[in-house]
């Protein structure tokens, strides 16, 4: 490609809201994050050959590659209408790119490995479905590792990086604010601490290379960050985006606030 492609880390909202009623009293909850997804590539001067995507819904021993040539969906999410176990996201897989990608991981020291059988989990296909409605550009998953050490993601980031220069889009999939006790019948004092952990990462990303990856190292420091991310699988893709961005600046590119809460999006490159 002619151009090095940016890294985002994306919301992916809530189960399969965005092919749902909207709530109800909240018609508008999931409009502008559906639109943010819409037009994500559209500014793009080129399409992608290929999306590699880290959800927050797939932990591994060690950073595992889908390596399935026509990966199937995991609909790994309960109680919502029959009809959204019944939605279709038919991107083919790449085996050949997660087989590159595990290669990069080890050339850097870092153990990978690849699974043929696994799917899209709901972390993938429900964004996708919106940002590649016609699922024509082949997708491949990367696992987190279940040490859920930042650390260790950024640098698991920072490995993929080169992929960037090959027509390879990487994007990390999770949410900024992910308190699902606090998400539906929020807490005044809850949201009052996830406006300053959304200004921390907002912060943190725009840092150069070196200042970001210390943040976001620390985020647990951050004030309001176990309120925010009581558990941290939807935060980490946002380090392996991060990892991936190199020296590239980094900013918030969504912002919304959903049922109270901050939600944001950020772009680098």
């Amino acid at each position: 490609m002619s151009e090095r492609l940016p890294v985002w880390f994306i919301p992916h909202g809530g189960g399969p809201c965005f092919f749902m009623d909207p709530p109800v009293g909240a018609p508008n909850a999931w409009t502008k994050m559906e639109a943010y997804l819409r037009g994500l590539l559209k500014g793009l001067k080129e399409r992608p050959r290929a999306i590699l995507i880290v959800s927050g819904h797939w932990l591994e021993p060690r950073a595992t590659f889908g390596a399935s040539k026509a990966p199937p969906l995991i609909y790994d999410y309960q109680g919502f209408p029959r009809h959204t176990y019944e939605l279709k996201f038919p991107a083919p897989g790449d085996p050949a790119l997660a087989r590159r990608g595990r290669e990069l991981l080890e050339k850097a020291g870092i153990s990978a490995g690849e699974d043929a059988e696994r799917g899209y989990d709901h972390g993938v296909f429900i964004p996708l479905l919106l940002v590649e409605p016609h699922a024509d550009i082949p997708v491949i998953q990367l696992s987190l590792e279940n040490s859920l050490d930042p650390a260790r993601h950024l640098a698991i980031g920072r490995a993929l990086e080169p992929l960037r220069e090959e027509g390879v889009l990487i994007v990390g999939s999770g949410m900024s604010f992910h308190n699902l006790q606090n998400f539906y019948r929020a807490d005044p004092r809850v949201l009052q601490l996830a406006e300053k952990f959304d200004a921390f990462l907002t912060d943190a990303v725009a840092q150069d290379e070196e200042a970001r990856a210390r943040a976001l190292t620390k985020w647990e420091e951050a004030p309001g960050a176990r309120v925010s991310q009581p558990h941290e699988d939807h935060l980490l893709p946002l380090m392996v985006a991060a990892g991936a961005a190199g020296s590239d600046a980094g900013a918030r590119d969504f912002h919304d606030h959903v049922f109270g809460a901050p939600i944001s999006g950020f772009r680098f490159g």
